[in-house]
């Protein structure tokens, strides 16, 4: 594609940096051919420590969640 090795590299920095934006804003990004990212809340639970019995509390977190597209999916096979 004739891109230089910088090109290429500024061109995936404002892509993570768009991504980002958008993720930290809980927005859904959708990329046609590859899939969807999406945030989503994780409540919080209690946990247990399977040597201690020990019972822990895990705060509420956000995680970031991806669904591959169809097209994706039938070329991973």
């Amino acid at each position: 594609m004739d891109y230089t090795t910088k090109d290429t590299q500024s061109l995936m920095a404002a892509f993570v940096a768009e991504v980002t934006e958008n993720l930290e804003d809980e927005n859904v990004l959708s990329i046609q051919g590859f899939g969807t990212f999406e945030v989503k809340k994780k409540l919080e639970r209690v946990v247990v420590n399977p040597t201690t019995q020990q019972r822990m509390l895990v705060p509420p977190k956000l995680v970031i969640n991806f669904k591959p597209s169809a097209l994706l999916k039938e070329k991973m096979q």
